[in-house]
């Protein structure tokens, strides 16, 4: 069997650039966590006067950025912190990193010259300041962008056309309708920039000291690049803006190494001169590696406060309308595939003030006493735009009449004002999961997964972890660390040494594959598919087609 263990007493370090903060850490080569640190931006770089760590434009609807400096000064505190903490940083072989998806930085004409000439006696955030030609960042909130997506759309046959080309279709807060927004509004700024990173690629050229490839799977949350030919699509980079493709510089595969840690980071924190730098990926494609999900019919659902994610690898890209489809950060021959949803918790807590008394004791109740499906009720509760399916803000409910819990011939429905509290607190909580199944497979997905992989607040609820075990028809598993995404930077820092080391890519689970259990990384049982009632299951998802159609 092939030797795929790391250096003996190597350190990985990995980074997550969030919209919220920059969190490190380390894994050793046995992959078990040995230090951790994170820089909240509101209240430890309070002087940028962030809230959640963005700024919303008054004079500009939808426009939402964060404050680009702010990043470098976090990098330089962090890495302090790890330093005071006595980390060995001359045991560190590879670092790298996940950056919030979509965010873009803009460079300014001559800054190359200011990251080549890192001056280790003074903080980056010195000498920064003036390197770039807008100084704040469009991300992944903005939505000012509507007229840029048309545009880019009919330019290249339609949403559907872009999809296929693209993985997604036009969407406001992709990086190619921002930087057409910017072209067209500020064109000024634009012919003085000479590159546009994205969040990824800007700290990855922080460490190297220069100019950092876009990674192939954060480069395809652009709406610019092939994603099967992993290059820039002409056609939309002329549908973008002029001359793009030479300030976008090549991009490079997410196992690759994009060079050497810069002298800056060696003289000033013992870096080891020849620690390497790995390209830097998107959040989301680093919790995929952090979830160790690595093989079609791996699943992975995020139950976030105010956004749901579905996760999952596939082998085939199918254009779709709905979610978003990106090159596999850890297997160069399939795709990852990701729903987003935004109503997560907030429409669940207000179901349960509403109709449990305010009370997730009585919530857990009133989910195990009713059955699955509530004898054909159905619920779809959006306190907020959803955007699978793309509806507005309402609750709506269902019964279906004539259901006899086998079939929907002869059944009818109709819609209602209310149900009782039980089953308004079963309907919720299946009509997000049964959405989610609905979409999967629409994706391509397998039904039923291999496994999934519940993550976020509401997996630490017993009660939701079975509904989704039934609902989906297999295994559900829980992780032991909420800090997947800088985790699975650091995993992937591993990851590309060991390719690095063979001379080939090698599978990344041949790191862990026989004693995940006894690393950082392991997952725990925490709800079995059960004897569910698959007839009634396959009525809810085939109700819920329906309504998507409708």
């Amino acid at each position: 069997m092939e030797d795929c263990s790391l250096p003996k007493d190597a350190y990985f370090l990995g980074f997550d650039s969030s919209t919220q903060s920059l969190k490190a850490t380390v894994l050793d080569s046995n992959l078990n966590i040995v230090a951790a640190e994170i820089v909240n931006f509101d209240s430890e770089l309070s002087h940028y006067k962030t809230k959640d760590g963005v700024y919303r434009d008054p004079l500009v609807n939808g426009r939402i950025v964060s404050p680009t400096i702010m990043w470098v000064e976090a990098l330089d505190l962090v890495l302090q912190r790890l330093q005071k903490s006595n980390l060995d940083f001359g045991k560190i072989a590879a670092v790298s990193g996940s950056g919030q998806q979509h965010g873009s930085v803009y460079w300014k004409n001559g800054s190359s010259k200011i990251l080549s000439s890192f001056d280790p006696k003074k903080l980056l955030i010195d000498q920064l300041r003036d390197a770039f030609s807008i100084k704040e960042s469009p991300i992944w909130m903005d939505s000012s962008t509507t007229e840029q997506c048309k545009a880019i759309e009919k330019a290249v046959g339609g949403a559907l056309k872009l999809s296929e080309l693209t993985g997604s279709r036009a969407y406001e807060r992709f990086t190619g309708p921002q930087i057409r927004r910017i072209s067209e509004t500020q064109p000024e700024v634009y012919q003085n920039t000479e590159r546009i990173s994205l969040v990824s690629s800007f700290m990855a050229s922080l460490l190297t000291a220069s100019y950092a490839c876009i990674d192939q799977t954060d480069g395809a949350g652009m709406n610019l690049m092939d994603i099967k030919e992993r290059s820039w699509s002409k056609i939309i980079l002329e549908a973008t803006a002029p001359g793009l493709e030479e300030k976008l510089g090549k991009l490079a595969p997410a196992h690759a190494v994009a060079g050497l840690i810069a002298p800056y980071f060696v003289e000033r924190y013992d870096f080891n001169k020849n620690c390497l730098i790995v390209q830097w990926s998107g959040n989301n494609p680093n919790s995929v590696a952090g979830l160790t999900l690595n093989s079609p019919g791996d699943l992975a659902i995020s139950l976030g406060t105010r956004t749901l994610y579905v996760f999952g690898i596939t082998t085939e890209h199918k254009p779709s309308l709905e979610g978003h489809v990106f090159p596999n950060p850890v297997d160069p021959k399939s795709y990852m595939v990701m729903l987003c949803y935004k109503n997560g918790s907030l429409a669940r807590e207000d179901i349960r003030n509403q109709c449990a008394d305010k009370s997730r004791e009585v919530f857990n109740k009133f989910l195990q006493q009713t059955r699955p499906l509530n004898g054909g009720k159905l619920g779809f509760y959006y306190k907020d735009h959803e955007i699978l399916p793309p509806l507005p803000v309402g609750f709506h409910r269902y019964v279906l009449k004539n259901f006899n819990g086998e079939s929907l011939d002869g059944g009818s429905e109709c819609e209602v004002q209310d149900f009782d509290p039980p089953s308004e607190v079963r309907a919720l909580v299946e009509g997000q999961l049964l959405s989610m199944r609905a979409h999967a497979e629409r994706f391509g997905m397998p039904s039923p997964p291999k496994r999934i992989i519940a993550t976020g607040g509401a997996s630490a609820n017993n009660y939701i972890l079975s509904s989704i075990a039934s609902i989906f028809g297999c295994n559900v598993y829980t992780v032991q660390r909420p800090d997947s995404a800088s985790m699975g930077a650091a995993l992937r820092a591993a990851h590309s040494l060991l390719c690095n080391k063979k001379g080939n890519f090698v599978p990344i689970s041949s790191m862990y594959v026989d004693n995940l259990e006894k690393t950082s990384l392991n997952c725990k049982l925490a709800a079995t598919a059960g004897d569910q009632n698959g007839c009634e299951i396959e009525i809810g998802v085939a109700k819920v087609h329906k309504q998507m159609d409708k």
